[in-house]
């Protein structure tokens, strides 16, 4: 495969100025006189981030790979996020150059009926570089021919998101939120992708028209409060592209947070640089969601990126698929979990993973999920302990599941089970006439 050829690196240290804010949202008195006693933090802040970049480089497997596979390319191309999506590895030949296909692999790419596509990015690609077929993260990116195969209850949009969009954009499910589809570009394809119906295609990514509609229907709804941008990945888009629709977001008087799902630090660290941080933080309160799959994807690179938007103050939060042969095991989500909590990322979602069309390869039964989180509960900090969740076919919404551990009642007394299986009993009298006791006299 040739090297692509690409733009010139962007140098992380560039000494652009930021922006000037469109933020046009009235700020309150409270508001302004925080952001003006914060200025000189933010400055300090922004060169402790630098400094972080600045000392930032790639671990020795991904510098390795690097020289084998793409020799041309120097160490600023490799740290230069559209350089990697530039390079993204898209058919069975590039994968050959590093990886012997199995069978079902090779066979993915001669069937015409794939809908998802394939691309990896070389960062991530070096994670997989000669490994087997059943390694965790190659089954996860890599199509094999069991995606063609159609089971009984999957279907194309299995949640009905089509069902609830008020907009091409938009995903109207929950009252005071609202799902903002801005891209269908990803930098790597998972392969149980709830929204492979619509991902990968070129030609349908988010345009400022239809942003400016999504917008429009935002702002005549007032009860919508919370907006959650995914796609695809909207760490995707350009940096002026990003910040343009942040801004107008932020200046809607009732959304009060904005998110961003993505799996960009997994799979595109490369992303998070100086610039983007600029832009993020600006945009407060903002949270990120990251898509984790496993612990193998906790490089030093991801690691490194987590840290900065950290450092920015975004709270940030992992949302992960349990997928069969590749997470569904307690001691690999409970590494996982305690991993993310050293890089400050909470544990947030385990997803059951959806019954999209091709994907029976993929799922665990229920009852997976519900011992894993059993597993986890007690035996671990409770913040590494994510909501199990189903995202119920039909539109339903996001469903916890979890062990119950309560036993029945005794009298007035709820009979509860601990994570280790002992029974303790609580006095449930709440709501009970209370007993109300004399002050008794004593002699003197």
């Amino acid at each position: 495969m040739k090297e692509r050829t690409t733009v010139s690196a962007e140098p992380e240290m560039c000494a652009d100025t930021e922006p000037p804010s469109t933020h046009s949202r009235k700020k309150s008195p409270a508001a302004s006189s925080f952001a003006l006693s914060g200025a000189k933090l933010d400055t300090s802040l922004e060169a402790s981030i630098a400094s972080v970049i600045a000392s930032n480089r790639p671990s020795s497997k991904s510098t390795a790979f690097r020289k084998k596979y793409f020799p041309t390319a120097t160490l600023a191309d490799w740290n230069d996020w559209k350089w990697q999506l530039t390079n993204r590895l898209t058919t069975a030949e590039d994968l050959e150059r590093f990886l012997e296909l199995s069978r079902a692999e090779r066979s993915a790419f001669t069937n015409d009926s794939t809908v998802l596509p394939c691309a990896v990015t070389p960062y991530y690609a070096s994670l997989l570089r000669d490994s087997e077929p059943l390694n965790p993260l190659r089954r996860s990116v890599i199509p094999t021919d069991n995606e063609h195969v159609r089971s009984p209850g999957e279907a194309d949009d299995p949640l009905c998101e089509d069902l609830y969009s008020p907009h091409s954009c938009l995903v109207h499910r929950y009252p005071d939120r609202v799902l903002f589809l801005v891209t269908t570009q990803c930098a790597t394809y998972c392969r149980y992708c709830t929204r492979s119906r619509m991902v990968g295609k070129p030609h349908e990514t988010g345009t400022r028209a239809s942003w400016e509609e999504a917008l429009d229907y935002i702002r005549s709804t007032p009860t919508i409060r919370d907006v959650l941008i995914s796609g695809g990945d909207p760490l995707t888009l350009a940096d002026d592209q990003l910040e343009w629709l942040l801004s107008r977001l932020r200046a809607i008087q009732h959304v009060e947070i904005i998110r961003i799902g993505t799996k960009t630090p997994a799979v595109l660290p490369q992303r998070i640089n100086l610039s983007l941080i600029r832009i993020l933080k600006r945009f407060h309160p903002l949270f990120i969601s990251i898509h984790i799959t496993h612990p193998s994807e906790l490089t030093r690179e991801m690691n490194q990126a987590c840290i900065r938007l950290a450092d920015a103050g975004i709270p940030l939060g992992s949302q992960t698929v349990l997928l069969a042969g590749i997470n569904d095991d307690a001691e690999t989500m409970k590494l996982l979990t305690q991993s993310l909590l050293k890089i400050r990322v909470r544990p947030y979602y385990l997803y059951q993973c959806d019954p999209i069309t091709g994907s029976s390869h993929f799922r665990t039964p229920i009852a997976k999920g519900i011992d894993i989180t059993r597993s986890l509960r007690g035996f671990t900090s409770g913040y590494a302990v994510p909501t199990f969740v189903v995202d119920a076919p039909g539109g339903g919404g996001k469903i916890p599941l979890a062990t119950d551990y309560t036993v029945g009642k005794e009298g007035g007394d709820l009979i509860l089970r601990n994570f280790r299986g002992d029974r303790f009993r609580y006095p449930d009298y709440a709501g009970a006439t209370p007993v109300r006791f004399k002050q008794m006299e004593l002699p003197l």
